[in-house]
């Protein structure tokens, strides 16, 4: 059951925060901007409102998908990681336990995730002028038409390895920030729900939610930025030749503030999107565990 709620969850939160993770990847990758704001306008005013949801519908599939496996594996390897150390899998984990889980759910994903992320990042750097929006030059037709003809085009220039460019990026950000996520949400929940109670109420688990997002996404900023820019480079720039070099260069260019572009945009955009993916997982949880205990 973690697995369908964890995909229901995923989904949701998809639709609430796509529009500003256009608006972070962009900062994130292009050095025109003069901030978030600056942005927003130049986004809407070239591409309208379409233009922060490039990649949106195949985004919500993958990341319901992603989100199924994350929270469902994060309990399995808890449940584990509780037989081995304590003999039972419902026994009460350590910090330690819960992050281990987090930690190791959040690898998991990375092979599920990588060709999705980078379909996302190249559609949402796609220019793509809105056809109200005049212009003096002639507009030509945008290589990607949709997220699955992204993913064949990469496909068929740049090999399979191009659906996996910003792997390695990927997993340094997942492992460290699931492991934070898991274990700030779990910790909170419990210094929050009063003595007595075993489950934490929905305003609880909405703080926790959107507390454990800010926290998890403060810290995979800096891999966030080299991921998007190792995703962004295709197969005629190699401007990159892996995670460290793309990071020295980024650095070298842009000083070591490149590193937290987004930063900002990420931890807003995290607290509203993480309380609907937590209070979603629970309440379906407990929507099935109330439907099968009547039965």
């Amino acid at each position: 059951m973690d697995f369908i709620a964890g995909a229901i969850g995923g989904g949701l939160s998809t639709a609430v925060g796509y529009p500003l993770d256009t608006v972070k990847v962009r900062i994130q990758t292009e050095g025109h901007y003069n901030g978030i704001w600056h942005c927003i306008q130049e986004t809407y005013r070239t591409e309208k409102v379409w233009g922060f949801y490039k990649g949106v519908s195949a985004s919500v599939l993958s990341v319901s998908a992603i989100s199924s496996v994350s929270f469902g594996m994060y309990k399995n390897f808890l449940c584990n990681i509780c037989k081995l150390r304590y003999g039972a899998a419902d026994a009460k984990p350590s910090k330690l336990d819960v992050s281990l889980a987090g930690g190791a759910a959040g690898a998991a994903r990375v092979v599920l995730m990588t060709p999705s992320e980078v379909a996302k990042v190249r559609m949402q750097t796609q220019r793509n002028p809105h056809p109200s929006v005049a212009s003096p030059q002639p507009v030509s037709k945008p290589k990607y038409r949709g997220s699955l003809h992204c993913l064949k085009v990469i496909a068929k220039e740049e090999g399979f390895g191009g659906l996996y460019k910003g792997c390695s990026a990927l997993l340094c950000r997942d492992c460290s920030s699931s492991a934070i996520y898991f274990l700030t949400y779990s910790a909170l929940c419990d210094w929050l729900t009063p003595a007595g109670k075993n489950k934490p109420g929905f305003l609880v688990v909405l703080l926790s939610g959107g507390f454990a997002g800010v926290l998890a996404w403060g810290l995979a900023t800096p891999m966030d930025v080299i991921k998007s820019r190792m995703q962004t480079d295709e197969s005629d720039q190699h401007k990159y030749k892996g995670l460290v070099h793309c990071a020295r260069e980024s650095v070298r260019k842009e000083g070591a503030k490149v590193l937290f572009k987004g930063l900002g945009l990420n931890c807003i955009r995290a607290f509203p999107v993480n309380m609907v993916v937590f209070v979603t997982y629970e309440a379906v949880l407990r929507f099935t565990d109330h439907y099968t205990n009547k039965k």
